[in-house]
């Protein structure tokens, strides 16, 4: 009879090892040896057949406790094992049976491949970004089925960020595990609010008299309304920034609010506000082009 030395086969110096360290170790050895990359190698062949036979017995727990005990309980310093090289197509069942039985296995048993991981994404508003919530999303399965599932978007998320379904991906095969599912999160801005990193910027609308003389008015901000001063003369254009009134960042704390300015003229006048025009625009010496 030959007894391998599996760990060995799989270029592990020791027994002590877990199971995700034999797992790496059996990629690469997998890799190595792999007839794609080894074409008319007879060697190669030999090699992969032991590779396989090695992470079968390995990789499960129970099975790598006998093969442990067995092992040890023959070999000592005294006596060498053999590698797995001499009588050809002879293996050694310590603990699954006999040998043609080990060699009929090893030809229909695959390795655990993980399924695919599915990448989609969504769109949310501003406001849902901001207060969180409950989304629906379907999707298509591998057999043409749809599927809901319902994604909980956390309040505060950002633009660009995936939400992570452990498992909900494809099937994997021989029993591996499910793949996952990413779901990207679009934020899209709305009417009123433009999201710019952790800042909010909005439009705050002046007349002209309100920006020529000075005033105070009110900013709607994503949750609440506040006041803020208008100094005499402002421009249209220009920006005022509401400190901790924006959208929220890592730390708990929040952006800015951002009001730019824009003053807006009426398209329809009284007979009272344009004769006030008209006297205004005889006495003012003001005029923006030779500024």
């Amino acid at each position: 009879m030959v007894y391998k030395n599996y760990y060995k086969i799989l270029g592990l110096e020791t027994s002590r090892v877990s199971i995700d360290e034999i797992k790496i170790a059996y990629r690469a050895a997998a890799k190595k040896y792999h007839p794609d990359l080894n074409v008319g190698d007879n060697l190669a062949e030999e090699k992969i057949k032991d590779i396989n036979e090695a992470y079968k017995t390995l990789s499960e727990p129970s099975s790598k406790r006998k093969y442990d005990r067995i092992w040890n309980s023959r070999f000592s310093e005294n006596k060498k094992a053999f590698s797995g090289k001499g009588q050809k197509g002879e293996i050694l069942s310590m603990f699954l049976g006999n040998t043609e039985k080990i060699k009929e296995e090893n030809k229909t048993k695959e390795p655990p491949i993980k399924g695919k991981n599915i990448d989609t994404q969504i769109k949310a508003s501003l406001y849902e970004a901001f207060f969180g919530l409950d989304k629906k999303i379907s999707l298509k399965t591998e057999n043409g089925a749809t599927k809901t599932y319902t994604i909980s978007i956390p309040e505060g998320i950002k633009s660009g960020e995936k939400i992570r379904l452990i498992g909900q991906g494809r099937n994997g095969k021989n029993g591996g595990k499910n793949g996952d599912l990413f779901i990207k999160v679009n934020i899209e801005d709305d009417k009123d609010f433009k999201l710019k990193g952790n800042d909010i910027y909005t439009d705050l609308y002046l007349t002209p008299w309100e920006a020529a003389l000075g005033t105070k008015a009110m900013v709607k901000s994503i949750d609440e309304e506040t006041k803020v001063f208008i100094p005499k003369g402002t421009q249209s254009g220009e920006k005022i920034k509401i400190p901790g009134k924006g959208y929220k960042s890592d730390n708990g704390a929040r952006g800015d609010l951002v009001a730019e300015v824009k003053v807006m003229v009426p398209k329809q006048l009284t007979k009272e506000e344009q004769e006030i025009f008209e006297k205004l625009n005889k006495i003012s010496k003001f005029n923006p082009r030779n500024i």
